[in-house]
């Protein structure tokens, strides 16, 4: 098992649609593991303009476009 610790501070820098969809990851997650039963996935791509596509797939879909130059570094 992997040992590192939690970095949290990458929720707290970069743009707001990035820091929107991993707030909305981290509370999916949780919300699953108080639930006990879910099934939860997500994919990446670059779309125009080299922005990050994210989805976010569990129940309903959510959809975020990240410019690139607002990743946290």
């Amino acid at each position: 098992m992997h040992n590192e610790p939690i970095q949290t501070e990458a929720g707290q820098s970069g743009g707001p649609q990035f820091r929107e969809a991993f707030e909305l990851l981290i509370q999916t997650f949780l919300g699953g593991l108080r639930h006990g039963h879910f099934r939860c996935a997500f994919s990446i791509g670059i779309g125009k303009g080299n922005r990050r596509e994210v989805v976010i797939e569990a129940g309903k879909s959510h959809k975020f476009n990240i410019p690139e130059e607002e990743l946290p570094r």
